[in-house]
């Protein structure tokens, strides 16, 4: 029998309504009553029952890529890459493997539009002759961090405020601010393809790094890449709200009525790989997931295709029922110390488990189709039908043996047990490559979504500098831009008098001139002596980068005195406290029309 065609018996040889236990039901139409308006009789056995399966017919949503859509197809090798892995179902051109792969939006609920601004959830399984492998990605390359450990948090912080069940970008954005890998991963969310047009015309990718390896034990590090035959397609915002308004379900819709009509979608697998020998000769951590490999160096190498040519029969059993898990690989295919994949190889089996039950390995959407044989026995909803009297290994009843072994990546470990961050990290040059290569138009757009975000009231204006901070060192024009624009913000402005007062309570101070000098040399630690002179940075219309320092415990202390300034506001206290050349560093981070406006402000307090 076809896995995914068990269904009752009675849909087959009986033409009769009957119960789930087969008893055969005469009346599917009323209650059993005392007389025609009487009360309902508990013997009903029959209503009792459809009922009751009624209410457990909902099981949890996944707490993350809850609203998700799939299809059945095959994957072709095209190319030969034998020489990287040992892979069975890569072996050669030619060879044919049945896939399911899900589409999902990532943050929101099962009935939530496919039309919000999220990553995309792009997984594919393949069914070979060696057992099932999960290739579990989204449509971005990168990820919003690099480590495990924070993923509940992050998640948390993306999801509804758990008190208004509302999604807030303040929430986001504070968040985030402690993070500044998340940079890159924002170039793509922020960017026109946040929206997919639909699931057709969407990248994919494995985002973790893996590691192939050949028959010999040669160990190459890699990254999976789908790209869609049919090019890439996005909604911008406009289009999103007006796509989203009349069809929630359209990128679901979209998918089911092209495989109906025979317009199959496909995609070429590619690779990039990196021997683990050569690592250090990059800007980046190859393990680093918020970083993408440039393809100029590693260039992307095609591996084959995958076609979706079947529409799934049920919903719930192959699409809510169906499970990836990043630790299902198969020989020739292994993992990596990339820390965000170690952590999904437990969660995403774990969330399976409490989500679908301890065998939904053995739900027909995601048992393997080769022979496969173990002991693990029973268990909650265990369907599986076993009449072995040999439950143990080994046995010499039982001829089950170990398989051929295979080989593993052969990794020698030296080091101290510790919580630390990688030492490449290197937070800002590809979210500015990123900037940079887009048009200025798709620029503007970028920028538009970033002001409305940073313009959220709740928004802090801590917050909202280290942003700007955070642009700034990715791209100064860009830093600058957001600056400006937000300046010009009724709600942003910059408020002289509260800045005024402040000078006033500096300058009631009895021991004004040590407290100043102090202060002084503490902004100027922070911010890194300039060697540009004053009239030469005056002329200037670009902003000027502020190097990154750690002042000493003594500066720190120093910088205390300071009554709840953020760092904007000390920028701006800069040109109060330290009347020198050095002051252009501080009004260089200010738009053009505030930099004029604090310089004759300046002048008028100096006596200029």
């Amino acid at each position: 029998m076809d896995p995914y065609k068990f269904r009752p018996s009675s849909a087959f040889n009986s033409p009769m309504w009957s119960t789930n236990s087969g008893a055969p039901v005469w009346n599917n139409d009323n209650s059993l009553t005392v007389g025609a308006r009487g009360p309902i009789l508990l013997e009903d056995y029959h209503l009792v029952e459809k009922l009751a399966n009624f209410d457990r017919e909902r099981i949890p949503e996944r707490v993350v890529h809850a609203r998700g859509a799939s299809a059945k197809g095959f994957f072709e090798v095209t190319h030969d890459i034998t020489h990287l892995t040992c892979a069975d179902f890569l072996r050669a051109p030619g060879v044919q493997t049945p896939v399911i792969v899900r589409f999902s939006t990532v943050i929101h609920e099962r009935g939530s539009p496919e039309t919000l601004r999220d990553p995309r959830g792009f997984a594919v399984k393949f069914y070979t002759r060696e057992g099932n492998w999960d290739l579990v990605g989204n449509n971005f390359p990168v990820f919003f961090i690099r480590d495990g450990m924070k993923f509940p948090d992050m998640v948390h912080a993306l999801k509804p405020n758990p008190k208004s069940h509302v999604q807030e970008n303040w929430r986001i954005l504070d968040f985030f601010s402690h993070h500044p890998e998340s940079l890159h991963m924002f170039t793509f969310l922020f960017d026109d393809v946040g929206i997919p047009a639909d699931y057709r015309h969407m990248d994919g990718s494995g985002v973790n790094t893996y590691t192939l390896v050949n028959r010999a034990g040669k160990a190459h590090y890699v990254k999976f890449h789908w790209r869609p035959t049919c090019g890439v397609k996005s909604l911008l915002d406009d289009e999103a709200v007006t796509v989203g308004g009349t069809n929630h379900s359209h990128a679901t819709k979209d998918l089911y009525d092209a495989i109906a009509a025979g317009n199959f979608p496909e995609w070429t697998l590619y690779i990039q790989t990196i021997d683990p020998d050569h690592e250090d000769r990059f800007d980046f951590d190859p393990l680093d997931v918020t970083k993408t490999w440039p393809e100029d160096i590693l260039p992307l190498q095609p591996v084959g295709r995958m076609v979706l040519n079947r529409n799934i029969d049920n919903f719930f059993t192959e699409n809510e029922q169906l499970a990836f898990c990043p630790g299902i690989i198969v020989p020739g295919i292994y993992y990596s110390d990339d820390k965000l994949l170690q952590t999904r190889i437990f969660s995403y089996s774990d969330t399976q488990r409490h989500r679908l039950g301890p065998n939904y390995l053995l739900l027909p959407a995601n048992a393997p189709k080769c022979a496969h044989h173990n002991n693990h026995y029973d268990g909650f909803m265990n369907f599986m039908h076993r009449d072995e009297e040999v439950d143990y290994f080994p046995s010499r009843y039982d001829p089950a043996k170990h398989a051929p072994r295979y080989p593993i990546p052969a990794v020698t470990l030296n080091g101290r047990r510790e919580k630390t961050v990688i030492k490449k990290e290197n937070n800002f040059k590809q979210p500015g490559e990123r900037y940079r290569s887009m048009d200025p138009a798709r620029q503007e757009r970028f920028i538009k979504r970033w002001i409305d975000a940073l313009s959220d009231p709740r928004l802090t204006h801590e917050i909202r500098s280290i942003w700007l901070s955070y642009w700034s060192q990715a791209d100064r024009s860009l830093g600058q831009k957001l600056a400006s624009r937000l300046s010009s913000k009724p709600s942003m402005k910059l408020r002289l008098s509260q800045l005024d007062r402040w000078w006033v309570e500096t300058l009631s101070h009895a021991d004004l001139p040590q407290k100043r000098q102090r202060t002084g040399e503490a902004i100027l630690c922070m911010l890194g002596d300039m060697k540009t002179s004053f009239g030469n940075a005056m002329k200037s219309t670009e902003p000027i980068p502020l190097p990154q320092v750690t002042p000493p415990a003594e500066i720190l202390a120093a910088l205390d005195m300071i009554p709840d300034l953020t760092k904007s506001d000390m920028l701006r206290a800069y040109g109060k406290l330290i009347l020198s050349e050095r002051l252009f560093q501080a009004l260089m981070e200010l738009p053009m029309e505030l930099r004029k406006e604090w310089l004759l402000m300046l002048d008028e307090k100096n006596g200029a």
